[in-house]
């Protein structure tokens, strides 16, 4: 079985044990952790000194069903110039129907269809460590360079402890991020109060999550920017 094969069957097997619950915005531990993630987004766009997102063209790498750049749509971003690939066809198809002014395409982002140096920003969001290849994760970084403009940004969010609970994921930690995109400038910051954490506590105290969320060994992601030199 390749690698593309792998992840396919590994999404099959948490939709059919009924994972997809947990993601829900209607989860109340999903929604903490949505909520701060964004307000970390939002800081560094912010300190990108990138608030007017107008004329800025977006590509997400492993879109799902499109939730990110909806959020880039309030940000400011215009749809037209929006553009998301996912693996599964099945969430292309959701994104389409949720999203029809953003161009969503199913393909393998170890080769992006899209000219070279054709976006102003490219992110990733919890797709590297879904991927167990060590190759293909070096295409798909090298891939998000060659189609990032000359000053361009790629948001890197993405975890880097692993689940000790599920095979199919590895944590991304620091030093390999750093491999994977050489010749390059690094942001990155500890974010996301580990989400066991957050599942078991924030229905008896939101609070009590504020107050762990200080503490930086208990997070379990890296939010960031990753630039040219």
């Amino acid at each position: 079985m390749n690698e593309v094969e792998r992840i396919k069957k590994a999404y099959e097997r948490r939709k059919a044990g009924d994972k997809e619950k947990v993601y829900s915005y209607f989860n109340q531990g999903n929604l903490y952790i949505i909520h701060q993630r964004e307000k970390g987004l939002i800081h560094c766009l912010k300190h990108l000194k990138l608030t007017d997102l107008s004329d800025k063209k977006i590509l997400e790498v492993g879109c799902g069903t499109g939730g990110l750049l909806r959020e880039f749509v309030k940000y400011g971003a215009k749809p037209k110039n929006l553009h998301g690939i996912d693996l599964l066809e099945e969430r292309i198809e959701r994104a389409r129907e949720l999203n029809p002014n953003i161009e969503f395409l199913c393909g393998d982002a170890s080769s992006l269809p899209y000219e070279d140096r054709f976006f102003d920003i490219v992110m990733q969001f919890t797709v590297f460590t879904s991927i167990l290849d060590s190759g293909m994760k070096e295409k798909i970084a090298s891939e998000m360079l060659r189609v990032l403009k000359a000053d361009g940004t790629i948001i890197w969010y993405d975890y880097y402890v692993n689940n000790p609970w599920n095979p199919d994921v590895k944590g991304v930690k620091n030093k390999e991020i750093r491999e994977l995109f050489p010749n390059c400038v690094f942001s990155l910051k500890r974010v996301t109060l580990a989400p066991p954490i957050v599942r078991t506590l924030v229905p008896f105290s939101t609070l009590l999550c504020l107050i762990l969320d200080k503490v930086p060994f208990l997070r379990s992601h890296y939010l960031g920017i990753i630039r040219r030199k």
